[in-house]
């Protein structure tokens, strides 16, 4: 029984070590590192879109900060690898894009929505027509109904 058990034992190590994932190089220098991870939580992941490079799990994403720290290891600095990053993918790959005429919509759009909304309320209200108010019928059936008994008509 106890060689049973340590061969299953054995036989799990050996399993689990097989599947597991190697952990993505790290740089040898740890202010490479360290501007790659600055650099990366500025960057949008191009697959995921609402996560940052530094949050996403996606293979393009450690695509991407494979190809920035080995710019980085070349020697460029981080205006030039965000320059070669927007040159190729344009200001979407940016997580907080400039403010510029083709992104004016993406920053004023919410605004322009929430005043739209908030000035179509305001017209509807102002239209509908005034409240009536009730009859004493209408007001001595409100009553009965409420007290949980029906009156007839």
């Amino acid at each position: 029984m106890r060689k049973a058990l340590l061969s299953l034992l054995f036989a799990c190590c050996v399993a689990s070590s097989a599947l597991a994932v190697e952990a993505p190089p790290a740089a040898e220098n740890p202010e490479i590192e360290a501007r790659l991870n600055r650099l990366s939580e500025d960057l949008r992941c191009l697959v995921c879109q609402n996560q940052n490079l530094a949050d996403s799990h996606a293979e393009l994403a450690q695509d991407l900060k494979r190809e920035i720290r080995e710019m980085l290891q070349k020697g460029m600095s981080d205006k030039e690898v965000v320059d070669f990053l927007v040159q190729r993918y344009g200001d979407f790959v940016l997580y907080r894009p400039p403010l510029k005429g083709i992104t004016l919509l993406l920053w004023g759009g919410p605004f322009l929505l929430l005043f739209g909304g908030l000035a179509t309320l305001i017209l509807k209200l102002r239209r509908r027509p005034p409240a009536q108010p009730l009859s004493a019928e209408e007001h001595a059936l409100a009553e009965a109904v409420l007290k949980g008994g029906e009156k007839k008509q």
